[in-house]
């Protein structure tokens, strides 16, 4: 069975056991593929990388949000009722 990588880099499972950070810091802030018999198990990303996307994901909700809300019927209100 075929499957895809989505990364330039790939290390094993057991390279991950014997030497974790060497695996993680071989990726030069790129992510890394781990793979499990040769398919891969999981992605490792660096912190700041996996902070950005956090970040993307929660601008992609706001502007979702945003945007729903933007077909609302407003409400109209006097400042001098505040």
């Amino acid at each position: 069975m075929t499957t895809r990588i989505l990364t330039e880099m790939a290390a094993s499972i057991s390279e991950l056991k014997a030497n974790p950070m060497r695996v993680a810091l071989s990726g030069d802030g790129e992510p890394i593929a781990v793979l499990n018999r040769n398919e891969p198990a999981f992605y490792c990303i660096p912190a700041e990388t996996y902070e950005y996307l956090m970040d993307r994901i929660e601008d992609l909700e706001l502007i979702t949000l945003a945007e729903k809300r933007k077909s609302e019927e407003s409400v109209k209100v006097n400042l001098n009722d505040l």
